[in-house]
Formats: structure tokens, C-alpha cells, sequence
């Protein structure tokens, strides 16, 4: 089961923090981060795949549910 990452509210470099500490702690991991605006999905998306991560990204009216895994 994906550990939820709620990061709605919270503007950057903070979902991007809080989803390099989670994946730090669990290296293979899998992720559900919820953001809320354009710039923390692209800077958590571009950051997990940087990691080696696949990101699969929902769009939930004014909120972005990204799927992460390796």
C-alpha cells in the first residue's frame, strides 16, 4: 500500500521535502502525493524521477494525485 504524502496547501520546496524524506526512509517505496498547484507537481514529479521513480499524475479538479513508485 502507497504511504499518503498530503501535501495540499503547502507551496515549494515543501511537498518536494517531505516526499525526499519519505522515499529516503523507504528506498523502494511506493508514494500518493497530493498537491495542489502546477509548480509542486512538476518540481515532486521531476524530483521522483530524478530518483528513479515512476510518477503517474491525476489531475482532481484543483488537486494533482501523483502515483509514485519504482
Amino acid at each position: 500500500m502507497a504511504e499518503l504524502i498530503d501535501a495540499r496547501g503547502l507551496s515549494c520546496p515543501q511537498p518536494v521535502l517531505l516526499f525526499l524524506t519519505a522515499a529516503k526512509k523507504t528506498p523502494g517505496g511506493s508514494f500518493t502525493v497530493l498537491v495542489d498547484n502546477e509548480a509542486s507537481r512538476e518540481n515532486v514529479t521531476r524530483a521522483a524521477r530524478n530518483g528513479g521513480f515512476t510518477v503517474d499524475v491525476t489531475e482532481d479538479g484543483a488537486d494533482f494525485r501523483l502515483d509514485i513508485r519504482k
